[in-house]
């Protein structure tokens, strides 16, 4: 069975079958996946001069609305937005073709449970695209598209559908009348050319923004017919494959719209579906699919593409955001290779050398990354058998516990339970349910969904009390000649015999936002974005969090104007604050560093260089940073490893980071033309679209003397931010936290300087006292038990101290480890006295009460674990009673309870006696059918003692 499904898998996903359903008579001629996106490429590089930009990775870069990549114009939203850096090569772009990998899986975008149904949904896939930017417009657009399906493609005319924009009167849009003249034009017959409202027809950006009409192409699978009323059906025979997006308007916050300064194309065609038309799949679905076999195949080739791309990417399955979506891809795939195509278990990982042959000539970092991406996929799917037999055990015990039949609801928090914290498939909760007769609390568990639908909206919506200048106002101020703020000043600080002095910055206000457009003035308690000509204040990028201060207007010095946030957009400085006074264009302003601050997050910024050599210097080349944030207080630091560190490595980091520091080395920083620096040996960068010129800060060795051929192992990498002179001032960086956040993936948090210092002395009293514990512990046996139990006690709460307290990460794990052992040692003196205890009871007992077949008694105790004991002590040596013992704490008036019955008992469960006893106490129980415990409330244990000995005649009689 498995060489079938392997057979079967080794196509591309749409090649999984040789199977055709049916004739495909004028059909386009037959072309591979490679010869469609290369003559997608060739064809508008090369004829139309487009540049052709590479693929940006599957994590978005910096939009915390997306949780991934899922349309090509993704990456160009600066551009679109007018914020892209005005020295960086996007802002030069005016036409650009690419492929882009794209997800659409949660989110806004979300295909993932339609994968399968059909043969044109899909979770990952990629889009073809060519953009304007200000460039060409409609004619030109529907031009090229109708010349590439046609002639190069090969594609039928008749088989297309074109639709375009109709208008909206409530909107006050006219129809677009431009774009239908210039299809009739094109040769586009009337009747295959629809009108359709602002759902089908009006693409928008978001909830405000670049916007515009949008003509769409309609590709009739069968052919031979007139298919017009099938265009936006959803009819799988009649799918769209290229969406070409006019922005010409701007959505306004107040949802009205204004005509853009300069329009822009954006279109969009699956490169899927384009081959789906030039090369047909003829799959089941539907009913013809009656066994699902089909279907899986669609799924696991679908899901395998999507783990591959995002894993090669960085984004691992785990428990929030993308990482959570990503869970779910593998787990879907998982679930229909196992019970569907009944493959044994990392087929779905053996898939991957297939990605990797089909995709990684155009994508190479699946090649680079094929064997860590089986290696998470394997762990991953084990994980998820695990918690599949984890959860039905759960299941099993809650449905003991009280009988769920006859109109009784299986509690929905459990099944949220499980969906939410092991991953166990809703559906397989309900289809688990149904096997024994039982159904969830739909209602409630819609309520539990839909609650968690709400939080995870909230956060990935992001910050939007920030103020940014609109696509308009950024316009009005390229028109006005208004020039980039000069931020230069921010890096012109000197050492003056070990002191940062940093340079005094008188500006002028040259342009005021009042969160809408641009205004002259504000007055006294206004927000607003202060646009000025020069400034010393960083705005937050390259993961340094901004400046903080103040500013004070000339003629006004006591009035201060604190910045609130420093935000770049499209080259111009943007300091946010709520107005003190009155403030104008033209005003004379004095800036306030806060000096502290600064110099702390420049300490900060050179330690995480510093770190990342430290890692690849340690752990080897292949270690690559995923992301990082420096703020005064620490640095955070994400890199790709396979497993978490081990003492030894962080022993060998810390040595390393601190030989550097120690060594008190100049930090270098120069600009330098962008393909020159990426040149430079041993250059560390991220995934993030640079400047040109682009700095460079280097550790020891001048900017100048890096090239190609340096041999000198150092920190260099292309950096905005603002960094130490020389590295003596960081004091001491040391690694308090390091932990996978997903598989493959490791988070450390380290800080600097005192709090570095006073991280190592936290962490030396600690060892002393695991020490001194220790000796206490291995030194002569306890004197009783209420003195082990104390000991017990201790181990924990000195553990709850290393795990919480900021201390060397490589000290938490040596200490955490002999904690483990000191609680195993504890714990064990603890058991044997409290079964000594138990069996001095449980004898007293049985020379007080002999061996009857229901014994109910009290016991003085107030462990419930001696409790336990004492009636498992008095079960074993009489095997055929009904066992329960109260014991009252006189103090609380609080009731220990706990029962067992013989393994016969078929009248009375110890679950069902103890719920009984408990519930008539006043508290609860749980437990099995043959051991339970609980508590309860009571001022009259005789009365509680004759109440259960009663309950248990009555049960035992019947």
């Amino acid at each position: 069975m498995f060489r079938l499904v392997l057979r079967r898998f080794s196509g591309s996903p749409l090649l999984l079958s040789a199977r055709s359903c049916r004739s495909f008579s004028g059909s386009p001629p037959e072309m591979p996946a490679a010869l469609v996106r290369s003559t997608f490429l060739d064809f508008f590089r090369d004829q139309h001069g487009h540049q052709l930009v590479p693929s940006s990775p599957v994590r978005p870069r910096g939009d915390p609305s997306l949780l991934f990549v899922n349309a090509g114009m993704n990456q160009f939203k600066p551009v679109f937005l007018g914020t892209a850096d005005p020295r960086s090569e996007m802002s030069s772009y005016q036409r650009v073709v690419n492929t882009q990998k794209c997800v659409r899986a949660g989110g806004k975008h979300n295909d993932l449970d339609d994968v399968g149904r059909d043969v044109y949904h899909h979770t990952f896939f990629e889009m073809l695209g060519n953009w304007s930017f200000g460039d060409y417009f409609k004619e030109e657009a529907c031009s090229m598209a109708w010349s590439l399906l046609t002639m190069h493609y090969g594609i039928p005319a008749d088989r297309l559908y074109v639709s375009y924009f109709a208008g909206d009167a409530a909107s006050g849009l006219p129809a677009d009348e431009e774009t239908r003249l210039i299809w009739l034009e094109i040769g586009v017959p009337p009747g295959r050319l629809l009108p359709f409202g602002l759902k089908e027809n009006f693409w928008e950006m978001g909830h405000s923004g670049p916007c515009g009409p949008c003509t769409e192409i309609h590709y009739d699978h069968v052919g031979g017919r007139n298919a017009a009323a099938l265009v936006n059906a959803d009819s799988p025979e009649v799918v769209e494959i290229w969406n070409l997006v006019f922005m010409q308007y701007n959505r306004e916050v107040d949802h009205s719209l204004l005509q853009l300064p300069r329009f822009s194309v954006d279109t969009g065609m699956g490169l899927e579906r384009l081959r789906s038309a030039v090369r047909p799949y003829g799959g089941r679905t539907g009913s013809a699919d009656q066994m699902k076999v089909d279907t899986a195949y669609r799924v696991v080739a679908d899901h395998v593409r999507t783990l591959s791309v995002c894993i090669a990417d960085g984004v691992h399955p785990g428990m929030s955001g993308a990482e959570l979506v990503l869970r779910r891809v593998l787990r879907r795939a998982v679930r229909y290779c196992i019970e569907v195509l009944q493959a044994p278990q990392g087929a779905l990982a053996s898939l991957v050398p297939t990605v990797t042959h089909s995709l990684g000539d155009v994508y190479p970092e699946l090649h680079r990354e094929a064997d860590r991406i089986q290696d998470v996929i394997n762990e991953n799917e084990a994980h998820f058998l695990s918690s599949l037999q984890r959860g039905s055990r759960l299941i099993h015990r809650t449905l003991l516990r009280k009988d769920y039949k006859h109109g009784v609801f299986f509690p929905a928090s459990v099944a949220w339970s499980l969906h939410r914290d092991l991953g166990f498939p809703l559906d397989l909760v309900d289809l688990v349910l149904e096997e024994r007769g039982v159904q969830v609390d739909r209602e409630e568990l819609d309520r539990l969904v839909a609650e968690n639908q709400k939080v995870t909206s909230g956060l990935q919506s992001g910050d939007q009390s920030r103020l940014m200048l609109d696509v308009l106002s950024l316009a009005d101020l390229q028109r006005l000649g208004v020039p980039p703020t000069d931020d230069g000043l921010k890096y012109q600080y000197r050492l003056d015999k070990d002191r940062y002095v940093f340079p005094a910055c008188s500006a002028t206000v040259v342009a005021l936002y009042d969160g809408q457009t641009l205004v002259s003035e504000v007055t006294e308690g206004e927000r607003c974005g202060v646009v000025l000509d020069q400034t010393c204040f960083y705005s937050e990028q390259g993961g340094q969090s901004q400046d903080r201060g103040y500013f004070t207007r000339d003629g006004s010095q006591d009035v201060l104007y604190p910045v609130e946030a420093v935000i770049l957009a499209g080259g111009y400085v943007v300091h946010q604050v709520t107005a003190a006074g009155n403030l104008k264009t033209g005003d004379q302003v004095q800036l306030h560093l806060d000096q502290v601050h600064r110099l702390s997050c420049m300490v900060n910024h050179t330690a995480t260089h510093i770190l990342n050599f430290a890692l690849r210097t340690v752990l080897g080349r292949w270690v690559h940073q995923r992301g990082s944030h420096v703020s005064a207080e620490r640095l955070r630091f994400d890199f790709s490893v396979t497993s978490s560190l081990d003492v030894s490595q962080l022993q060998q980091i810390d040595r390393c980071v601190h030989d550097i520091i120690s060594a008190n080395h100049v930090v270098h920083s120069q600009e330098l033309p962008l393909q020159e620096a990426r040149r430079i040996k041993g250059l560390r960068t991220v995934d993030e679209v640079y400047p040109d010129p682009v700095r460079v800060v280097s550790v020891s060795v001048a900017v100048s003397e890096l090239d190609d051929e340096t041999d000198r192992e150092t920190s260099v990498e292309l950096c905005c931010g603002t960094h130490l002179l020389q590295t003596g001032a960081i004091e001491d960086l040391l690694i308090v936290s390091e932990r996978q956040m997903v598989k493959g993936i490791s988070r450390i948090i380290a800080v600097t300087g005192r709090e570095a210092k006073r991280a190592r002395e936290e962490g030396h009293m600690l060892s002393q006292d695991v020490d001194s514990l220790s000796a206490r512990l291995t030194g002569s046996a306890p004197s009783g038990l209420d003195a082990a139990q104390r000991l017990a006690k201790e181990v924990g709460v000195l553990s709850d101290a290393v795990d919480n307290t900021p201390i060397p990460q490589w000290q938490r794990r040596d200490l955490q480890s002999r904690l483990r052992a000191l609680q195993r040692t504890s714990n064990t003196t603890v058991r044997k006295l409290e079964t000594r205890e138990a069996a001095v009871k449980a004898q007293a007992l049985l020379e007080k009460n002999g061996w009857k077949n229901l014994q109910v008694d009290s016991v003085e105790t107030d462990s419930l674990s001696i409790l336990m004991k004492t009636v498992n002590q008095l079960s074993a040596a009489a095997p055929h009673s009904h066992v329960m013992l109260l014991a009252h704490q006189r103090h609380s008036g609080k009731v220990l309870c706990a029962c067992q019955v013989p393994k016969d008992s078929a009248a009375l469960s110890a679950s069902d006696w103890a719920a009984a006893v408990c519930g008539h106490l006043g508290g609860g129980a749980g437990g099995s059918v043959l051991v339970a415990k609980g508590t309860g409330s009571s001022g009259d244990i005789a009365e509680a003692l004759r109440w259960a000995e009663e309950f248990a005649r009555q049960e035992t009689q019947r």
